[in-house]
């Protein structure tokens, strides 16, 4: 096995196609092996390079909205009145505990992902 660290972009695109190249082998196999240690390798380039900064619990909400199917009725639904979900999706108004239940038990979100911190509209000015 060829396997060496990942040092820059070009590294990274080549281990990218040895992935492609090995994508399905079974485990337990020595092309099973090289996948997953090079994924791992991959990955950690990628947060030590490419981070990907986490979505705030509104576009969480907006995502579920735009490309999981919900929509923001259901969202209403879930949090009492058209109003309320128009205020924490304009953030207006912070998600309270028990709207952060609500919505995780019916979307499957994951709770700490709706109750991270984020700003207000009138935080940003």
């Amino acid at each position: 096995m060829d396997i060496r660290p990942i040092r820059n972009d070009t590294d990274h695109a080549e281990a990218l196609k040895e992935i492609e190249r090995l994508w399905g082998a079974p485990l337990g196999t020595p092309e099973g092996d090289k996948l997953d240690v090079l994924a791992t390798l991959v990955e950690a380039y990628e947060n030590e390079h490419h981070p990907v900064e986490a979505a705030d619990p509104v576009e969480i909400l907006r995502f579920a909205i735009e490309d999981m199917g919900r929509s923001q009725a259901e969202l209403a639904e879930l949090l009492g009145s058209r109003s309320r979900a128009s205020e924490i999706l304009n953030r207006k108004r912070h998600l309270t505990l028990d709207q952060i239940r609500a919505i995780s038990e019916a979307w499957k979100l994951p709770i700490a992902a709706l109750a991270a911190p984020y700003r207000l509209a009138q935080d940003a000015a």
